[in-house]
Order: structure tokens, then C-alpha cells, then sequence
């Protein structure tokens, strides 16, 4: 087995442990608040990027555990915005790393098949000049792989919350957790990846949403490969083509860009929506 395909294996088995050390036997986060020096417990926001950091906090004893029992070295971005999250060093060669972004998002309330979608890295100037080191650890090209540990949560209802309450640190047991029911995953990014951006106007990466398909790496680039998903994003709006009647535009889809590159479009895997379904909430939700 190659170093590649041993680090995702590991990483995979790791995950599989996660998910019982962040939550309770009914599923709901272990994590309930902050504590202050006279013992009493403030609810958290259940605002995502909250969530998300203080999960990243949360998990990093384990992840450096990993690191340790497998001969790696953490290697922590610079920056908050450098690329990636963590880098994997290998102790006894250094020349092996990997790139791995902890990504978090949540179900949608109306529709659980489906979750809120996140971004994958930017296809900016370290994606497009692999020897760059703007806005990221290592160079692009010294990364053996780009992996994300994603985490898929359900959201508590907020009217369930009362974040202007605290409570007496023998209450903890009581307190409603902000988030429940966790599901850990590890992928490849360019095997989740859309070919659309993820971020308003900036140049990032966006994810597919199904959530099935995230868990299975089945993304649209999943059946072409990756260097059809670097080629992509490498030129996502730089080449400029003529509609059906004439008129420019800069390619920003996956099947005008493999059309314009000759290549075979039934490998695109199409993007799935789950079907619309109504919950009924239960009252002690």
C-alpha cells in the first residue's frame, strides 16, 4: 500500500472513533457550554462558525494522538486564511505531506438528505502555480494528497435555546445541546468537489450537498478524475467560447468546459438534490 492510500485508510479508521468521544448516548454534543471561574455554564451560539471552532478545539488532542501514533508531524497554518487547516509532515521523511482541511456543516432542517455545502480550498494563485506559496503552508505540489475530515451535524431548534440564561455547573446534564447526531467522513476533495464556487465572489472551491454522495465520493469530478478537476478549476472563467447564437462567454460549467476540451461528458457525475420531505418536530427537539 502506498503512503497515499495508507494515510486515508488510517484516517478513515480514526474518524470511526470520533463521533462517540464528541457526543452522549442520545446523540447530542458532549461539549454544553463555557464555564467561568465561579463555576457557572453559559449555552454557546449555535451560529456555525461557533460551532465549528470550537469543534476544531474540541477534536485536537485526538487528531495530534493520530498524528503521533502514526509517525506524522503537525504542521498548523501560519495564517487563518493559509491553506490547509493542518499538514501532515511525515516524521522520518519530510518530503511526505498531506493537506488536510477540517471541514463542518449542518442537515437541512426541511430536507436531512441534504446539508449546507462547504467550500474546498481556493482555485487561486497557489492552486493554479503549484509552487506558489501565497496563502498556503507548502506548496501545492508537495502535498501528496488533499483531504478533507468532514463533520455533518443537525442543528437544535433555536427557540429551544436561551443563550442569555446560565446555570449552575451540577445542571450541566440538563442543558439542550446546540447540536446533535454527527456524522464524521474523510474524502479527497477533488472527489466531492462541484464545479461551481463556493463563496460569494471569492475563488473558492464549493462542495456538492447530497449528502450521500459526500459519504461515497461521488462528486462531479469523481468518474473524470483529477486532473480533470485541476484543469477546471486552474481555468474556471479564464476561457472565453461562443453560445448557439454567437455570443461570448467564459466557461463556468463542467460540461461546457469538457465539451470544449473534447472530452467524454457521461463521466460528469451529475449533482443530486434529495427530494423534499416534511419532518414532524418533536416537541422535545
Amino acid at each position: 500500500m502506498n503512503e497515499k492510500l495508507k494515510f486515508e485508510s488510517d484516517l478513515i479508521e480514526f474518524t470511526e472513533s470520533l463521533k462517540k468521544y464528541v457526543s452522549t448516548d442520545d446523540g447530542q454534543w458532549t461539549i454544553k457550554g463555557f464555564v467561568d471561574v465561579f463555576k457557572n455554564v453559559y449555552t454557546i451560539s449555535s451560529d456555525t462558525k461557533i460551532v465549528s471552532k470550537i469543534l476544531e478545539i474540541h477534536l485536537f488532542p485526538k487528531i495530534l494522538k493520530f498524528a503521533e501514533d502514526n509517525g506524522y508531524k503537525l504542521v498548523l497554518a501560519d495564517h487563518q486564511n493559509y491553506y490547509p487547516d493542518i499538514s501532515f509532515v511525515k516524521a522520518n521523511d519530510e518530503s511526505v505531506k498531506f493537506a488536510v482541511d477540517l471541514k463542518t456543516t449542518y442537515r437541512k432542517p426541511d430536507n436531512p438528505n441534504l446539508c449546507n455545502g462547504f467550500t474546498l480550498g481556493s482555485h487561486g494563485k497557489y492552486f493554479t502555480n503549484r509552487t506558489s506559496t501565497k496563502n498556503i503552508q507548502f506548496p501545492y505540489s508537495e502535498y501528496q494528497g488533499h483531504f478533507c475530515l468532514g463533520i455533518i451535524y443537525e442543528r437544535i431548534d433555536g427557540s429551544t435555546i436561551d443563550e442569555t440564561k446560565s446555570y449552575n455547573i451540577e445542571e450541566l446534564h440538563s442543558i439542550v445541546s446546540v447540536v446533535k447526531n454527527f456524522q464524521f467522513f474523510v474524502a479527497e476533495k477533488w472527489k466531492i468537489a462541484s464545479d461551481k464556487g463556493g463563496s460569494g465572489n471569492t475563488a473558492n472551491i464549493g462542495s456538492i450537498n447530497n449528502i450521500s454522495d459526500i459519504l461515497n465520493q461521488k462528486g462531479m469530478f469523481s468518474k473524470l478524475g483529477e486532473q480533470w478537476f485541476d484543469d477546471y478549476w486552474m481555468n474556471f472563467r479564464q476561457i472565453t467560447t461562443k453560445d448557439e447564437n454567437g455570443k461570448t462567454k467564459k466557461i463556468s460549467s463542467l460540461k461546457d468546459f469538457v465539451l470544449y476540451r473534447g472530452g467524454n461528458t457521461s463521466l460528469i457525475v451529475p449533482k443530486r438534490t434529495a427530494k423534499r420531505i416534511n419532518i414532524k418536530k418533536d416537541s422535545n427537539d
